[in-house]
């Protein structure tokens, strides 16, 4: 009987779970896909490269075309001192005037006032160009003494009848002081032209060419004292 008893209760403990070892994990559970954010990862990396695909290609597709360095009056043409050269994008909706074609350009004259530093574009020239309503030019030829050092085109000046005793006077100053008001003839021109004085014809001549942008009422008087030689040009304020 004790033999059975012992025999029984060894069977009872060996029914026992058995309980897992130490190195053993438990399962974990699979990771959540999110299919979404990786398709948009991949679209933007394509974007990315396509757009800096095409900075590459536009940045092959240029052109040389020309760049106003000095403003250009309406009825100007352009000189081999007052534009450059600059590359820009080509642009098929842009007529701009290819570097190339300089040598036609200088043959035609600005339509309107060409301010300094812009592209051109062939809207600007034409053959023929117009004067602003109420306007004339008046063309002068000043010696040393009647006209400022540095002048050029756009400034604003005003003309004074002047005896040929003044005109040896300093090219940086103003009339002599016995010139009263009465020998005023503008108050207030715009130079519309300077003859470039790099200029060959400068060799036989040592006038200098000016072109006046004036009111109509004051051209007659202008061209009167301009065909005696009696002008004499001085800067003033524009405002």
């Amino acid at each position: 009987m004790k033999i059975q008893e012992r025999t029984g209760a060894g069977a009872g403990r060996s029914a026992a779970p058995v309980q897992p070892s130490v190195g053993d994990r438990l399962p974990t559970p699979p990771r959540e896909r999110k299919p979404a954010l990786a398709a948009l990862a991949v679209l933007l990396i394509l974007v990315g490269a396509l757009g800096a695909t095409m900075l590459v290609l536009r940045a092959g597709d240029r052109i040389e075309v020309v760049k106003v360095t000095q403003a250009i009056p309406a009825g100007e043409s352009v000189t081999s001192s007052n534009v450059t050269s600059v590359m820009v994008a080509k642009d098929s909706g842009i007529h701009y005037i290819e570097w190339s074609q300089l040598g036609t350009l200088k043959k035609l004259k600005a339509v309107n006032p060409i301010p300094q530093g812009v592209v051109a574009v062939g809207e600007m020239f034409g053959d023929e160009a117009g004067v602003e309503a109420g306007k004339a030019t008046v063309g002068l030829s000043l010696k040393a003494g009647q006209y400022p050092n540095g002048i050029k085109a756009g400034d604003t000046v005003a003309a004074y009848r002047v005896s040929d005793t003044g005109s040896g006077s300093n090219s940086s100053s103003s009339p002599s002081s016995s010139s009263s008001s009465n020998n005023l003839i503008v108050d207030k021109g715009r130079v519309s032209y300077v003859q470039d004085k790099q200029g060959d014809d400068l060799v036989s001549s040592t006038n200098l060419s000016v072109t006046l942008t004036v009111d109509t009422d004051k051209a007659a008087s202008l061209t009167q004292a301009a065909s005696s030689g009696e002008v004499a040009l001085v800067l003033v304020s524009s405002k």
